[in-house]
């Protein structure tokens, strides 16, 4: 700045230098700047105030991608208006989940004659409004929908059969036995279905899974290559998701590249998947499976299905072993760059050679997640939840030390008892606050420690020690992390059984605390942590590290903390919460 003249930084420059007229930057910066003004504040609004901006909010990139999901300050009246104004101009449309909208609103999307993407998810819309409004968008290629009891497919009309024809990815949500628009979509490339079915009626009826009368045309899959069913709990849901399937068993498509099914609970193998999986494992190659663990556990089907450059792969709760998953899923340890995502949750085996004459709470073989870290070292998503996996004493053999070498991950989900210091473990007894009395008698006095509330003391005196500490530091990209108890489940499962088998308690877990939560405050750039089952959680002082360090944390989920019924950690969240400007979801 020296070489600037004196005069710039005069008394008198300065004030008039202090007054930025935001219509003195150039139009590329204005449009950055008005990108992130939501678009109906853009055309209704901001379009008025004067003539640069009246033509800069109508710039084919700011009105291109119209998103009002769940746009709660959006009414009728000015989507209406909205549609009016730039309705033409609108490529990809976005409405999901504004259930209050009324149907005559939603009409108004027929002015919108070059929609190329529309999402209608959550908006309540019956099969002839669907018929009117789609024989109107021949451009149309990607469509969002649901499917409610009423529905009928014979009322939809030529021209709306004729733009579902090209339409090549379909999202259905199913809350009623139904094959929806897919029978019409022949030239679908991606099938995303959502079975939200009830098994009784709102009269308490017992419903079935038949299909509604004249869905008698079966759905078109030539062309497929992704499908993906995710399944509420219920058997109706099962039922229906059966029919789908049993269509893919007798055409499967040789462009399969992704075949995906989300389903809670015990959903078991049939005839006519039995059949599928054998026609996939002959004539596709995946990129992304999925499965029930009813249909991979106990047989030799992963040895069969041939992959291409897979980047995701999900075995939720089968009992794989690490043997199994090192031969059969990572080709022996051979390079896996592509695999970007791994779910290996409730997978209790995965990390120990065999599964046979092994308890839950034996230590892993490090050697097999070393090979698993080494071949698909580019994972940005790992889940290792709701299993015991117990580092042994060997040095640098530490899960979370091998862990470390995963720079990308995103996210990551791990079991309390796999994040504790074993030579800390093993050097130190058990202290009594951490154990809980299995008899009667006499009561032990409980003090409780004074930990630190300042972040810099708290990290000089575990950052030599603690291994999840190290793991923290040298994951500084990740964006979600979940730490959960093993025998830990939710009291609000969403789509898993309500009831199920817990893993025993861990006695590892209890050596876990406040000094490493409050390492999780080194992630600067988390956006969603979620803490469950920690008993020696004492002042939750390292929550209040978690605030002043984490600033784009969003989502918040803790569920119990501390020993039973001695809560004492709610001071150190409300101090978190001051600090926490971007908190969207608390729970």
């Amino acid at each position: 700045f020296s070489s600037f003249p004196q005069e710039v930084v005069s008394g008198e420059s300065e004030e008039e230098s202090n007054g930025v007229n935001l219509m003195e930057f150039s139009d590329e910066i204005l449009l950055h700047i008005l990108s992130y003004v939501p678009c109906t504040d853009l055309v209704l609004n901001v379009r008025r105030t004067c003539r640069k901006l009246a033509m800069l909010c109508l710039d084919k990139s700011l009105t291109h991608t119209v998103l009002l999901q769940k746009d709660y300050k959006v009414n009728k009246d000015k989507v209406k208006q909205l549609m009016r104004d730039i309705g033409k101009e609108i490529h990809q449309l976005n409405l999901a989940g504004c259930y209050w909208l009324p149907s005559s609103t939603i009409d108004h999307v027929t002015r919108c004659k070059n929609l190329v993407k529309l999402n209608l998810s959550g908006c309540h819309v019956t099969s002839l409004r669907l018929s009117k409004m789609l024989s109107t968008l021949q451009h149309l290629r990607s469509l969002a929908i649901d499917v409610n009891p009423g529905f009928d497919a014979s009322q939809l009309s030529s021209e709306c059969k004729a733009t579902l024809s090209r339409v090549s990815e379909l999202k259905q949500t199913l809350y009623t036995p139904s094959y929806g628009v897919v029978p019409c979509c022949t030239s679908l490339e991606k099938l995303l279905l959502y079975f939200e079915i009830l098994d009784r009626s709102r009269e308490g009826f017992m419903l079935s899974g038949q299909l509604m009368v004249g869905e008698s045309n079966v759905p078109h899959y030539q062309n497929l290559r992704v499908f993906y069913a995710r399944l509420a709990p219920g058997y109706v849901n099962q039922e229906v998701v059966r029919l789908y399937l049993a269509v893919l068993s007798d055409r499967t498509p040789e462009n399969l590249h992704a075949f995906l099914i989300s389903a809670p609970g015990s959903f078991a193998e049939t005839g006519a998947t039995k059949n599928l999986l054998d026609s996939m494992a002959r004539k596709v190659r995946l990129d992304a499976l999925q499965l029930p663990k009813a249909w991979i556990n106990g047989s030799g089907l992963l040895q069969h299905l041939k992959f291409n450059n897979p980047f995701y792969f999900s075995f939720s709760r089968c009992t794989l072993s690490g043997g199994h998953l090192i031969q059969r899923v990572i080709n022996g340890g051979k390079d896996l760059k592509s695999l970007t995502s791994l779910n290996l949750s409730g997978c209790v085996h995965c990390l120990a050679p065999e599964s046979l004459f092994r308890k839950a709470e034996d230590d892993i073989d490090s050697s097999i997640l070393e090979s698993l870290v080494v071949s698909c070292c580019n994972l940005r998503h790992l889940n290792l939840s709701a299993a015991h996996h117990h580092s042994s004493e060997s040095i640098g053999s530490h899960l979370c030390q091998l862990l470390s070498r995963l720079k990308h991950l995103l996210s990551l989900a791990l079991p309390v008892c796999s994040i504790t210091n074993v030579a800390a473990d093993v050097e130190k007894p058990p202290r009594a606050s951490n154990l809980v009395p299995q008899t009667f008698g006499r009561k032990v006095r409980i003090g409780i420690q004074t930990y630190p509330r300042n972040f810099a003391d708290q990290a000089n005196q575990k950052i030599e020690s603690s291994v999840f500490w190290a793991l923290m530091g040298s994951l500084r990209f990740l964006e979600t992390l979940e730490i959960i108890g093993s025998s830990f489940s939710s009291a609000m499962p969403r789509n898993e059984p309500a009831i199920r088998n817990s893993l025993p308690p861990c006695v590892r877990a209890q050596s876990v605390g406040d000094s490493e939560v409050a390492a999780i405050s080194q992630l600067t750039y988390l956006q969603s942590l979620t803490l469950a089952q920690l008993p020696s959680i004492l002042t939750g002082s390292g929550l209040i590290n978690i605030g002043l360090q984490c600033q784009h944390l969003r989502t918040l989920s803790l569920a119990n903390l501390g020993m039973m019924g001695k809560v004492v950690y709610m001071s150190a969240l409300m101090d978190m919460l001051k600090h926490c400007k971007c908190l969207r979801d608390l729970r």
